[in-house]
């Protein structure tokens, strides 16, 4: 016995199991998402570093010492 699915109702199962799935784990969609962003930022703050000037650890230091 064979059952045949049309794309349409496919499509809309599967949309329908991700919504369920994201309803029921939304901790874990939210601790994803958060994850995704902070590795965005982190990835754009590189990039953007490239392009500044290059200081030493004792200045880094200062700076989170509060003597700078």
């Amino acid at each position: 016995m064979q059952t045949i699915i049309d794309d349409g109702k496919l499509k809309q199962l599967l949309k329908e199991a991700v919504i369920e799935a994201l309803e029921e784990k939304k901790s874990i969609f939210h601790d994803l998402m958060l994850e995704v962003l902070e590795d965005l930022a982190l990835v754009h703050a590189i990039k953007e570093g490239e392009d500044t000037e290059t200081i030493s650890k004792q200045e880094i230091l200062d700076i989170l010492e509060g003597n700078a």
